[in-house]
C-alpha cells in the first residue's frame, strides 16, 4: 500500500465513522438544537482535539498501555464512566424551560464548552483502543511512524471538525421552533439518559480483547 492509497482510504474509513451516529454527536447536536451554535461548535472541536491528542499518543506508543494494561484501562474507563454519570444527571434533574439570549448560568462558556467536549473524549478509553487496533492498519511500509499517525490523527480531527459544524449549520433554520420549553426540557432529559447510559456502560464493561 502506497502512502496515497493510504491516505486515501484512511480517509474513506475515518469519515464513515465519524458521521455514524454516538455519544459525541449526541453531545453536539443536542446543543446545537438548544440554540447555541457557538457551543456546539467548541464543543465539536474539543471532542476533535480529544481525538487528536489519542491519535498522538497511540503514533508515540503510548496509547498502546491501554490496550495491555488492565490497571491503566479500568483507571480511565470508571474516570469517564463517573464524568459521563456526572453530565448526565445534571440534565436529567434539572433539565432546561429555556436557552438565556444572555449569558447566564444556564450557558456554557467558552470554555467549559470546549473542556466538556474535550473530556466527553479524553475520558473514554474505548477511544485509545480503538485508534490502537485502527491506525496501524493504515500505515506504510518505510514512513515514519509518528509523523505519519500524527497526520492520520490530524485529518480524523478535521473530518470531525467539517461534521460539527454542518450538523451545528443544519439545525438553525430550526431553531426557534426547537427552542421551545417542552422541546428543551425533553431534549436535555433525553441526552442525559443517552449519557448515563453510555456511563453505565462503560462502568460495566470489560477491557476489549
Amino acid at each position: 500500500m502506497t502512502t496515497w492509497q493510504a491516505l486515501l482510504l484512511f480517509t474513506a474509513a475515518a469519515g464513515l465513522l465519524t458521521i455514524t451516529p454516538g455519544l459525541d454527536t449526541m453531545l453536539v447536536l443536542r446543543t446545537a438544537i438548544a440554540g447555541n451554535s457557538r457551543a456546539a461548535l467548541l464543543a465539536g472541536a474539543g471532542i476533535c482535539s480529544g481525538c487528536l491528542v489519542w491519535g498522538l499518543l497511540v503514533s508515540a506508543g503510548l496509547g498502546a498501555v491501554f490496550s495491555v494494561s488492565a490497571i491503566a484501562y479500568d483507571v480511565l474507563r470508571i474516570a469517564g464512566a463517573v464524568y459521563l454519570l456526572w453530565l448526565g444527571a445534571q440534565l436529567l434533574l434539572k433539565p432546561r424551560d429555556s436557552v438565556a439570549a444572555a449569558p447566564s448560568p444556564a450557558v456554557p462558556s467558552d470554555a467549559q464548552s470546549f473542556r466538556r467536549g474535550l473530556l466527553t473524549n479524553l475520558l473514554n478509553p474505548k477511544v485509545g483502543v480503538f485508534y490502537v487496533s485502527f491506525l496501524p492498519q493504515f500505515i506504510p511500509a518505510g514512513v515514519n511512524l509518528v509523523a505519519f499517525g500524527s497526520l492520520l490523527a490530524a485529518i480524523h480531527a478535521l473530518l470531525g471538525v467539517l461534521w460539527f459544524a454542518a450538523l451545528t449549520l443544519a439545525t438553525r433554520p430550526l431553531s426557534r421552533w426547537l427552542r421551545r420549553p417542552m422541546l428543551v426540557r425533553a431534549l436535555d432529559r433525553g441526552t442525559g439518559a443517552v449519557f448515563v447510559l453510555f456511563g453505565l456502560r462503560l462502568a460495566t464493561s470489560g477491557r476489549p480483547a
